[in-house]
Order: structure tokens, then C-alpha cells, then sequence
């Protein structure tokens, strides 16, 4: 299994001269069934999404879009991602249950005038919603599993993609210090990455607490709790530069006993049941028609 990062901040886009190397764009995870194969599931829909399309050298996108939450970083890409946004194009959209509402409706409360010009029936090609419980999901080639996790302000969930005897938890918005519940801890055992929000440090707590996120030591007990493989700290603060990003990553090697990356833009991991290889990419566009 390969996992491409194409948006790795949390919370709004950081453009400029100080966010180019890791990058700055919000939350979006392309995952294929190997180095060669194009991306058919893709975690999250912000706005690193729009990369997608470069990646699949002017094909139209099948396959499906799993969101951990619908806060707009997690989403605000989903109208402007163009291989989904044509003929040809098949997409199933997975949202988190919740308030009764079905999975069109909760993607239709940020996507819908006034908010913006279209509904979701506005996209072209094959779409379909559907609002997703805890457990297994059906995905396509991937076996994916769903658990829920403290996060303020709606619904919020984890998943754990497995596929290739590779394996993947993806936890974007946490707030571990409420309490991991056991099925999240038995989903994330022994996964080869655990990508973990990472956005605050420890005497930033307050500021986490107020935004229902995680600190980067947090996400070190965990990735140690579940026996993960490796760690890679996600979701940065849009405030963080990429020297900052440089210093955290460093410290938190230096406390970890397993591997620790900096999710970057264009960094790819191979997961194979062992510490992922990391492996640069060529740089890709969002290729706009």
C-alpha cells in the first residue's frame, strides 16, 4: 500500500515562502494498492485534494472519498477537485453519521448557497453520499475500520486501512487526554504509521483543550500505547513554520523509541507490515482543466 500526503495542516491553508516545505495545504491522504497504481481511496477532502487530479495524469477519479469529520479543513476541497468533477468520474463519499441526517445532507451544510454556488448534486459524474457508523466500512480493495474519537464540534472519527499486509491509522483531530476508547486501541494495534494530530505543544495545552486537539507528546504516548510501527505528527498549525516544524520533529525523535516523520506535502510511504519507507515524489499539480 502507498499513502501519498497531499495536505498536511489542520484548521486553515498557510501559503507563503515559510510553508514550503512541509506545504500548506489542509488535510487530504491518496492511497493506492502500490507504487504503480493510481489512487482510489483518498482520507479526507481539504484542500490538498485538488493534487489528486495531477496524480492521475488527466483521468477521471473512481473511487472513494473517506472524511474523519466535516469541519471545514477536513472538506473546503471536495468542489474543486477536478478528476472527480467530470464525466467519467465515479465517487462514493463516506461521512460520519450523525443527527439523523444522511450523508448528502451533511456534505449539502457546507456545500449549498449561500455558503457556495452549487449543491452536491452540482458535481459531475457518478456521485453518491452515504453517512457511515463505527466498524467496518466497505471500501474497494482496502479492509477499513472506523472508530470515534474526542474532537469538538461534531461527529468525529479514525480510521485504520489496512491492504498488502500494509497498515495505516489515521487519526487527524484528537483529543486523546478525554479518553481513547477501547476500540480505538484495539483498531490502531500495531499499525506500521499512525498519523496523529500533532498541531499544539505541551505549553500550548490550553489552546488544545480549547480546540478539542492533540500536543505532539500526546501523540507520542499513544503511537507507544498501540504498539504503532512509527509515527508521523499531522494536521500542523497553520502558524507553524516550516523551521518550527524542522525543531518539533527533531525533539520528538529524540523521545520516541519507533520512527518519527513530519507528514510533509509530496512524501510518500510505502507500508508493507514494517516501519514505512519514505519515498520523495515528483512534484505534482493540481492539473485544472
Amino acid at each position: 500500500m502507498r499513502v501519498v500526503f497531499l495536505g498536511v495542516r489542520g484548521s486553515v491553508c498557510a501559503p507563503g515562502p515559510e510553508f514550503v516545505r512541509y506545504g500548506g495545504n489542509t488535510s487530504c491522504l491518496a492511497l493506492s494498492t502500490g507504487p504503480d497504481a493510481a489512487p482510489t481511496l483518498l482520507l479526507d477532502a481539504g484542500t490538498g485534494i485538488r493534487t489528486a487530479t495531477g496524480m492521475l495524469g488527466g483521468k477521471p477519479f473512481r473511487g472513494t472519498i473517506l472524511v474523519s469529520h466535516v469541519h471545514w479543513d477536513h472538506v473546503q476541497g471536495l468542489p474543486f477537485f477536478a478528476a472527480g468533477d467530470r464525466a467519467g468520474a465515479k465517487v462514493v463519499f463516506l461521512v460520519p453519521a450523525q443527527g439523523g441526517k444522511s450523508g448528502r445532507d451533511l456534505v449539502a451544510q457546507m456545500m449549498s448557497p449561500p455558503a457556495f454556488p452549487i449543491t452536491p448534486e452540482g458535481l459531475i459524474g457518478d456521485w453518491t453520499f452515504h453517512a457511515v457508523q463505527p466498524g467496518h466500512v466497505v471500501v474497494p480493495d482496502f479492509e477499513v475500520r472506523a472508530f470515534e474519537v474526542a474532537h469538538k464540534g461534531g461527529r468525529t472519527f479514525g480510521y485504520t486501512v489496512r491492504q498488502g499486509g500494509g497498515s495505516i491509522g489515521y487519526i487527524p483531530d484528537h483529543a486523546p487526554e478525554l479518553g481513547v476508547s477501547a476500540d480505538a486501541l484495539e483498531a490502531l494495534a500495531g499499525v506500521d504509521a499512525l498519523v496523529h494530530d500533532a498541531q499544539f505543544l505541551e505549553h500550548e495545552r490550553p489552546r488544545a483543550v480549547d480546540y478539542g486537539h492533540a500536543t505532539v507528546d500526546d501523540a507520542l504516548r499513544l503511537a507507544d500505547r498501540v504498539g504503532a510501527a512509527s509515527l508521523v505528527l499531522f494536521h500542523h498549525s497553520p502558524h507553524r513554520v516550516d523551521d518550527a516544524l524542522d525543531t518539533i520533529g527533531a525533539d520528538a525523535a529524540a523521545k520516541a523509541t519507533i520512527p518519527v516523520l513530519v507528514a510533509a506535502e509530496g512524501q510518500a510511504l510505502d507500508l508493507e507490515g514494517a516501519p514505512p519507507m519514505v519515498r520523495p515524489l515528483p512534484e505534482v499539480t493540481s492539473a485544472l482543466p
